[in-house]
């Protein structure tokens, strides 16, 4: 655990913290927050429309309600989403990219029926017919609801809400649910992930501790808020700091991106090694001369992908590692201690156990707890009861499902996930390592391991990869350069066009599992 000390007031709700953050850097400096609408706002604008917006919706539902809110990067969902627990309704973060299914199957978790969304959106985004599909829900359009802004209302903000922002909401209260998100179902159903207040705005004051952003700083944010690292990194941190933000709808717009931090100077950015693999490659060299700071997380860093920043851009990213469950950061390399191939130091706050793991002999199984720790879960089996979190360590504790060893200095190395791990003749095999081993063998292609059960030796590794040349033999003489055993080397290797995504920008894996048991 690390000893830098952190500060986050623990009365504080989001929408107080916005107030502070208004208090502190000033309620009317122009472009605070700016998004793709095109529309650029000060803090005085967003929390004008927080309150709107939270009246709004507290026309059409109830004190309490989980609300299912479905909705791109942009300001209005910002202000909606801290509108909605300012008035103590949940808002439920729904998935759009997750299809129809996985949706209904959050609603039904959460124990949404109403759906907060915007017809314009639908219509561009292409997702009409699949919102309409959605069953047991009703949608409330954004556009109709402004609609109903009555003149007694407008008065209500102008003359009280505004000038007495603190009085006009009710009293919050920190521990509440600010927020739902949910898992992307690699383990079945999703599963909805309650964070409080408390725990969103403990982790902003853990990552400020590391990373210090602040007035001067821009920072785009082209990561879902409808996930936890867009949400908190890629958000609330800018906002509560002073960092001017700017919001886009996609991290799949290669090309675009990299034009963005160039014509708005942009000085932080956060990613997905895979994005971040995309963003080099359909960058021009000085696209990224502004930035400053370059924050990985969500999954394994590629060395290739590290080696590229550093080479062309002269950037040295700074690879994180977190859970939905912990709001998301647990650990983060810092400028200037910036350790490559680690996932940094733990958190200031955040307690780790290593729980030994039978058949892996380095590292052990990660348990945390912390200020940053979700309220528990919503599972589809049990609507909306809490499950708190709770695992081997005791109770109060959370298993990441991720095996990782600690060093003496503090520093965190993901092993692997415990479920992507394989039993090959006996032996447990990271298909981390798989995946290594493919990207030493073929650096510009794009890689992914998954297994199946075989009768002779317990289970046979599966590498898809988009590299229609790569041999076992490449692979063979990769693993031997980099002192991996032969049982790590895949049995068979797909072919592929791309790989799946989440929107999150993980590999599906669930995806792959059911395309490796299809000849």
């Amino acid at each position: 655990m690390s000893d830098t000390p952190f500060i986050y007031h623990a009365r504080d709700t989001l929408f107080s913290a916005l107030l502070d953050a208004a208090d502190r850097f000033g309620w009317r400096g122009p472009g605070q927050l700016e998004d793709m609408k095109p529309g650029v706002y000060s803090y005085g604008e967003l929390i004008k429309m927080a309150l709107a917006l939270g009246r709004l919706s507290g026309k059409v539902t109830e004190l309490g309600e989980h609300v299912g809110v479905m909705m791109p990067n942009m300001a209005a969902s910002v202000a909606l989403l801290i509108g909605l627990s300012a008035f103590q309704r949940i808002p439920c973060m729904l998935n759009y990219s997750a299809g129809t299914d996985a949706m209904e199957n959050a609603c039904r978790a959460a124990g949404v029926h109403s759906v907060l969304t915007s017809r314009a959106f639908l219509d561009q985004a292409g997702l009409a017919e699949q919102a309409l599909s959605l069953r047991e829900v009703r949608l409330i359009y954004l556009e109709d609801l402004r609609r109903q802004f009555s003149l007694a209302d407008r008065l209500w903000l102008i003359a009280y809400a505004l000038p007495f922002p603190r009085r006009a909401v009710p009293r919050g209260d920190p521990e509440a649910p600010a927020v739902v998100l949910f898992t992307s179902g690699s383990e079945g159903k999703p599963k909805g992930v309650v964070l409080s207040h408390r725990a969103l705005l403990a982790n902003v004051a853990q990552v400020r501790g590391f990373l210090p952003f602040g007035p001067g700083d821009t920072v785009l944010n082209a990561l879902p808020i409808f996930h936890a690292f867009g949400l908190t990194a890629g958000t609330l941190i800018p906002l509560l700091c002073g960092a001017r933000l700017l919001l886009y709808t996609s991290p799949l717009h290669f090309k675009t991106i990299p034009e963005l931090v160039r014509d708005k100077r942009c000085t932080v950015l956060f990613g997905t090694s895979t994005f971040l693999h995309h963003y080099a490659r359909n960058a021009a060299p000085d696209d990224f001369k502004s930035l400053k700071v370059v924050v990985a997380g969500a999954e394994k860093l590629a060395d290739s992908v590290r080696q590229t920043w550093r080479e062309r851009f002269a950037i040295d990213i700074l690879e994180g590692y977190g859970a939905t469950e912990t709001a998301p950061v647990l650990a983060v390399n810092r400028p200037g201690r910036n350790r490559p191939g680690t996932v940094g130091q733990l958190l200031p706050g955040v307690e780790a156990r290593l729980i030994p793991v039978p058949g892996i002999e380095k590292g052990g199984e990660l348990h945390v707890r912390g200020p940053n720790l979700m309220s528990g879960y919503y599972r589809f089996a049990t609507p909306t009861l809490l499950e708190p979190p709770s695992s081997e360590a005791g109770a109060g504790w959370h298993d990441t499902g991720d095996v990782v060893e600690l060093d003496a200095e503090g520093y965190l190395s993901i092993l692997g996930r415990l479920k992507r791990f394989a039993k090959v003749a006996g032996e447990m095999v990271s298909l981390e390592v798989v995946e290594a081993i493919a990207r030493a063998a073929s650096v510009d292609a794009s890689h992914a391991a998954t297994s199946l059960s075989d009768p002779a030796r317990g289970e046979a590794i599966i590498l898809f990869t988009t590299d229609a040349t790569l041999t076992r033999e490449q692979l063979a003489a990769a693993a031997k350069a980099l002192s991996y055993p032969e049982i790590a080397l895949p049995r068979r290797i797909r072919v592929v066009e791309q790989l799946p995504l989440l929107g999150s920008g993980k590999v599906d894996y669930p995806r792959l599992k059911e395309r490796a048991g299809v000849p």
